[in-house]
């Protein structure tokens, strides 16, 4: 499982021209299933999602969590980030999960999300999404679990 994390001063998805989700200061993050991923492996990218040391402290060291500064989280599944990349001109996605199991464990990281963080929004599984952010820095890290 992987997950492009930004930390953002705002981000917003859209689908149709309908807001589905959006966040103020948090992380947007960007998520691909593979295949043998797992809900633990879930689990792990959520646990370092809300923990993970990305935002400033007064010093202006990063030494803060999305949970310390009670920030906002917005899930948008993206399976090309599972793209194999290494030869040719054409992406290739057979490292990415099946949609069934790309939609079963985007959807239960969303719901573990909302269980145990304030502020979660998501994209829409699937759609044609146009996703809207400021990148805070800009601040970008891809998490690999």
């Amino acid at each position: 499982m992987k997950g492009l994390l930004q930390r953002v001063r705002g981000a917003r998805v859209e689908v149709e021209g309908e807001i589905v989700g959006s966040i103020d200061q948090g992380l947007l993050v960007l998520v691909a299933v593979e295949p043998g991923d797992t809900p633990e492996h879930a689990d792990k990218l959520l646990h370092k999602l809300l923990n993970y040391r990305v935002f400033s402290d007064p010093q202006g060291k990063m030494n803060l969590s999305l949970k310390d500064i009670d920030g906002g989280l917005l899930l948008v599944s993206q399976f090309t980030l599972a793209a194999d990349t290494r030869s040719g001109l054409r992406p290739s996605f057979s490292s990415a999960a099946s949609p069934a199991l790309g939609a079963e464990l985007f959807d239960y990281l969303l719901a573990q999300a909302r269980l145990k963080h304030g502020t979660v929004g998501s994209g829409r599984f699937g759609a044609d999404m146009q996703v809207h952010l400021v990148n805070d820095g800009p601040v970008t890290f891809m998490l690999q679990i």
